[in-house]
């Protein structure tokens, strides 16, 4: 899954705040080795600002002057690249990439209720999956291309032609959004390509000391969401981590009535207190939803406190990762920060070891 809306909120609130029409780039297609895969977004100013990465920065200069004359015309258009023979040579880049991409390029603006940027801005914050389609081809007049088709609770804030107000098409937005992976439905003159909005994952730091700081701040760069918790108030200050999504002073105990743990997909003790580790692994031992639990600190330490969990260890079992990290190397807190969201970057995409 690939459509990432984060990194694009910026320049998009930025744009509509001062009223001005953007294009919305969709990478549909490809074929080989690409950067991107379908899904994928880029973001596109007036200005030729951009936010978003099809190509690695390598296409995007060209691809922001198609995205100027959709602002400027209106009418979306298909863009494809072909880096697969000799004729890469024709970008005069020599990229050597061996793929191709298809994009589809679309206006958005205030005559359209910015969608589907706005449908699914809303949606990110709200932290609901969701998808929307996009008209990728089309011999149709009634259903022109870049057409977009959103989920029936949004669909009045962009009206579309009636051959695409049907059950079949509702059931493949929300068939996407529920499996988080793109996928066509083809009509006669038409082919529509649904995508999901990419929800990031929320992280959940229990202990909230200065090495937690690069933790969040690598966390953040690629747009996860992080949940600090800490019993000591010097520690659980909002101003020390400004980029988490929440900093909370509980003590380990209160977690489960304070939190939906279920709604972390990984958890890292790093209190560096002994008694706080013990309770919070105590709690995490018991919500099972948490896939990938860490612990701070040397073996010897994870003995012990498995240990004095006695039997609710085997509530751990296949899910704890202690020591916390990969071995990179490194003691400072940053090499082990890395390390950590190393770790995490792995399991996240399913490619532990």
């Amino acid at each position: 899954m690939e459509a990432s809306l984060g990194p694009l909120l910026p320049l998009y609130q930025r744009e509509r705040a001062a009223g001005r029409a953007m294009a919305l780039g969709v990478l549909v297609h490809t074929l080989g080795s690409t950067y991107r895969k379908p899904g994928a977004l880029i973001l596109i100013a007036s200005d030729g600002q951009y936010a978003g990465l099809i190509a690695g920065g390598c296409l995007e200069g060209d691809l922001r002057e198609h995205g100027r004359a959709v602002i400027a015309g209106g009418a979306a258009r298909t863009v494809r690249y072909d880096t697969r023979t000799a004729d890469d040579l024709l970008w005069g880049l020599g990229l050597g990439c061996e793929g191709a991409m298809q994009i589809v390029l679309l206006r958005a603006d205030a005559s359209n209720g910015w969608q589907p940027l706005a449908h699914l801005a809303r949606s990110l914050d709200a932290h609901e999956p969701s998808a929307i389609g996009v008209i990728a081809e089309s011999s149709d007049p009634s259903v022109p291309l870049g057409t977009v088709v959103l989920p029936l609770d949004d669909a009045a804030s962009s009206p579309y032609a009636p051959a695409l107000a049907t059950a079949a098409v509702q059931e493949l937005l929300r068939k996407v959004a529920a499996q988080g992976e793109t996928a066509w439905l083809e009509r006669p003159g038409w082919r529509l390509f649904a995508l999901p909005l990419s929800l990031p994952p929320r992280i959940l730091l229990l202990g909230a000391g200065p090495d937690a700081l690069p933790v969040v701040d690598l966390a953040t760069r690629l747009d996860w969401k992080v949940t600090l918790v800490d019993h000591r108030e010097s520690y659980a200050m909002r101003g020390n981590f400004p980029d988490a999504e929440r900093v909370l002073l509980a003590r380990p105990e209160t977690l489960p009535a304070i939190l939906d743990l279920a709604a972390f997909r990984a958890a890292v003790v790093m209190s560096h207190h002994l008694p706080s580790d013990l309770a919070y692994l105590r709690v995490l031992a018991r919500s099972p939803a948490i896939g990938y639990v860490g612990l701070l600190g040397p073996a010897v330490r994870r003995a012990r406190l498995l240990a004095d969990l006695g039997a609710e260890a085997e509530g751990l079992k296949g899910r704890l990762r202690a020591p916390v990290g990969l071995t990179l190397g490194g003691r400072s807190p940053e090499s082990i920060a890395l390390a950590i969201v190393a770790q995490l970057h792995a399991f996240l995409h399913s490619v532990e070891d």
